[in-house]
């Protein structure tokens, strides 16, 4: 039992947080012609997402792991529902955040999962058109792991086309850029700044190497996700007992952006996922005491209190509060310390969820908008299908039971 900011959580609490969570989840679900569901990125929204960052595809991935939480074959059809949806999607991005290869990476989890043959076709097929429109060097501007090949070849990977996802990466090779502590890589091109963290940065670049070379019996491409990751190692700032590395240098959009940041995408608790992949893939000892220093930081900087304007105004999965707790119950999962700060992080969640008769929700912060408060998302990224996902699993692993996700996020090691 937990008390933040006078709210007290018990793990059979968070769980009915969760199904009210999928309760609203689920009311903003729209219906096509043929029965298939699909999700907008907001309820206002005009039309239905199908992607993995925003969308339809990171739903599913929630409704997956409450089919399997719950053991209720309604989530299971809703997922069938959805995917068709997501399978019809004339979606043009190719990239695994935002567009095709996380599409055909959630297909292929229902076609896992529950045995949807359809699903299954569908994934080949999405999976198909994005081969079809690689140029020989990459699909678009982004190199990085959510818009460009980075994440298109992690996606190719896990999908089933290992062949597909040396192709993405080999240009890694060409594009490698010499710094002080290792190499780097720009994540758009015709931009001057160079970025450090997992989202669009080289770790999540490195990332990709090292999974895809280590998989593939590719040494070149293991050896540089090894020089890349040196390089972010290279500008710590917060040693010798944590570990904290500016967003960019120069920095990215600085009218927009913070230097330093704590969460998944530009921050520790993302930065850790990748010192866990080196961890398990390499063999070399730092890269676990890496993962420790970027636990320390994160237990430190205050999170999850909102300290100043701008600073953990988010509940999501990709900077918030929810991307921090998906760390911690790693850490739980493989024995390590971690249980304080994620039940700080769980009663947290549960006192800033709005709950009515439509269920539970979350408003994320724009301290510089009039009004503040954001309209609640619905997907994995800043919205309830992330958030309900990760409570899922604290509940899930508070009681003994496995830790592992019914779908595991792409650039998310499994516990071993």
């Amino acid at each position: 039992m937990t008390a933040v900011e006078g709210t007290t959580v018990r793990t059979d609490q968070v769980e009915e947080l969760a199904a009210d969570g999928l309760r609203w989840l689920i009311s903003t679900a729209r219906e096509s012609e043929d029965g298939g569901l699909g999700w907008p990125a907001t309820p206002s929204a005009d039309t239905t997402d199908p992607t993995l960052y925003s969308g339809t595809a990171g739903v599913i991935a929630v409704l997956l792991e409450a089919w399997r939480h719950f053991g209720d074959d309604m989530y299971a059809d809703l997922a069938s529902r959805a995917a068709r949806s997501v399978a019809a999607s004339d979606e043009a991005h190719d990239s695994l955040y935002f567009g095709r290869t996380g599409m055909a990476l959630v297909l292929r989890a229902v076609q896992e999962s529950l045995g949807d043959t359809a699903s299954g076709a569908a994934a080949d097929r999405v999976l198909e058109g994005v081969r079809t429109r690689f140029d020989g060097r990459r699909w678009n501007e982004f190199s990085d792991l959510m818009g460009g090949n980075a994440g298109i070849g992690l996606g190719a990977l896990l999908v089933g086309d290992a062949d597909l996802a040396v192709l993405a990466l080999e240009p890694f090779l060409e594009w490698a850029e010499q710094t002080p502590y290792g190499v780097t890589w720009a994540h758009r091109e015709g931009v001057e700044s160079r970025l450090h963290h997992i989202s669009h940065g080289a770790l999540g670049m490195a990332y990709a190497l090292a999974r895809v070379g280590h998989a593939t019996g590719r040494p070149d491409l293991v050896d540089l996700a090894l020089r890349g990751a040196a390089d972010t190692v290279g500008r710590d700032q917060d040693r010798p007992d944590g570990f904290l590395v500016l967003h960019s240098t120069p920095q990215y959009r600085p009218d927009v952006i913070q230097p330093v940041s704590y969460g998944w995408c530009h921050g520790p608790a993302g930065d850790a996922q990748v010192f866990r992949l080196l961890r398990d893939l390499d063999g070399d000892p730092a890269w676990a005491v890496l993962a420790d220093r970027c636990w320390h930081t994160v237990t430190h900087s205050g999170v999850p209190r909102r300290l100043r304007p701008g600073f953990w105004d988010n509940n999501g999965r990709c900077c918030g509060t929810s991307g921090v707790l998906a760390l911690a119950c790693d850490r739980l999962a493989e024995g390590r310390e971690a249980r304080d700060l994620a039940e700080v992080l769980v009663a947290d969640l549960a006192a800033r969820a709005v709950r009515d008769a439509d269920g539970a929700r979350w408003s994320n912060v724009e301290h510089r908008a009039t009004p503040s408060d954001l309209e609640p998302r619905t997907g994995w990224a800043q919205g309830g299908a992330g958030i309900v996902r990760e409570l899922l699993r604290f509940v899930r692993i508070s009681r003994g039971g496995d830790p592992a996700y019914a779908f595991t996020w792409p650039d998310q090691p499994a516990v071993g």
